[in-house]
């Protein structure tokens, strides 16, 4: 056996094993380190490529998001707002325009409201600022609440613009035309009676009466003798002959809030209208077509108490502006006798029915009130059947 030893001794010489050893991991060390150096580079180069990779996609993801967020942006630039004007929604587009945060905007305030007319409490809790009942055939005051406020009455302005109309006994059966001077420039309105319709004086005034047509109304005016303005001072002179004395017209539909009357007034037109077979007859009817151009319409009457069916209803009409708020007037048979109501400045639209219902309950459960004449003073309290029966509200306000 020979020594390792003498083994290695012939190729290093006589340098012993473990210099060869310390030489050998020196050199092992020295080859190692610039690879462990460089590998320590490429860990921290990756790492490096990684921290960019992922700062990228961010940056990718942020910047996609700024532009889903612009995308969603530009769309609500262009979105529609709703505005309520003069009681309406009307719908205003804004396109390429900074996105706005719509505000509210309080519906506009009646005149009576203005006034204070609906702080007035009654004994029905009604809700119109002005009513009153009256006997028609006594003239007994038999309810009445701010009776001689005066306020605007809408529409029920043409119930003047049929007395004027059938007093001038003009040829029912004439065709009239609708034109652009019937067009409503006071509220805008809208109207299924287009321009170049053709119907006659009778379907017109039917229609002005039963569904408050404006621009029937509007047409009859026009075709007076002497055109609007003549039409107009007609309207006023037959107030002032029926002693309305509170009351001033400036148009024949009742779309101007200058059109203004007082309850006690409007008792006196609604006698007069109830005189005239063709006005109650038109104002009670509940529905009724007519052609316009080439198509059939359908009307129908603006009191749901007429198309009910349960009241003896012998003339009514209905009105609303903003500046009036919801109006009503009608004659009826309640409890055995002829009746005339008057609601003035109603709020919201059911509610002038409602209070007109409340008035018909009362008086098929009041006993029967002893008989009083016509009041001389529009403010003159009467309380048949005692206090407890009936609050008769005075005016709290100047008008």
């Amino acid at each position: 056996m020979f020594r390792s030893d003498s083994i290695f001794s012939r190729f290093f010489g006589f340098t012993p094993l473990s210099t060869v050893a310390v030489a050998m991991l020196a050199s092992a060390s020295m080859l190692t380190a610039p690879m462990a150096e460089a590998a320590t580079k490429s860990t921290s180069a990756q790492k490096s490529v990684k921290q960019q990779a992922t700062s990228s996609k961010t940056t990718k993801k942020a910047s996609a998001s700024t532009k889903r967020s612009t995308a969603k942006a530009e769309p609500a630039s262009s979105r529609k707002i709703v505005i309520l004007k003069n009681g309406k929604r009307q719908v205003l587009a804004s396109h390429h325009a900074a996105p706005v945060r719509a505000a509210f905007t309080p519906a506009k305030p009646s005149l009576g409201e203005a006034m204070g007319l609906r702080d007035t409490e009654d004994a029905l809790a009604l809700r119109s600022s002005v009513a009153l009942v009256m006997d028609q055939g006594t003239n007994e005051v038999l309810f009445q609440k701010n009776p001689s406020a005066v306020l605007p009455i809408a529409s029920i302005t043409k119930l003047m613009t049929a007395l004027v109309v059938t007093d001038a006994r003009l040829p029912m059966d004439e065709v009239l035309t609708i034109t652009e001077e019937d067009k409503d420039t006071e509220k805008h309105s809208s109207s299924r009676l287009r321009f170049g319709t053709q119907l006659t004086r009778q379907e017109l005034l039917l229609l002005a009466l039963m569904s408050s047509e404006n621009r029937a109304a509007s047409a009859l005016g026009r075709n007076y003798p002497g055109g609007l303005p003549a039409f107009v001072q007609a309207m006023n002179r037959k107030a002032r002959e029926l002693g309305m004395n509170d009351s001033h017209f400036v148009d024949s539909s009742g779309l101007s809030s200058s059109n203004v009357s007082s309850a006690m007034d409007l008792v006196r037109m609604v006698n007069a209208a109830y005189r005239n077979p063709t006005i109650r007859e038109f104002s009670t009817q509940t529905e009724h077509e007519v052609n316009v151009l080439g198509r059939t319409q359908h009307y129908v009457s603006t009191n749901r108490l007429v198309r009910g069916g349960n009241w003896d209803i012998g003339l009514q009409k209905t009105g609303f502006i903003s500046e009036a708020g919801q109006c009503l007037v009608m004659q009826a048979r309640v409890n055995g006798r002829n009746v005339v109501m008057v609601f003035l400045d109603s709020v919201g639209k059911l509610s002038r029915f409602a209070d007109a219902t409340r008035v018909r309950e009362w008086l098929e459960h009041s006993p029967a009130p002893q008989p009083h004449a016509f009041p001389s003073s529009p403010n003159l309290t009467q309380t048949p059947g005692g206090a407890h029966a009936i609050l008769a509200s005075q005016q709290s306000h100047g008008t």
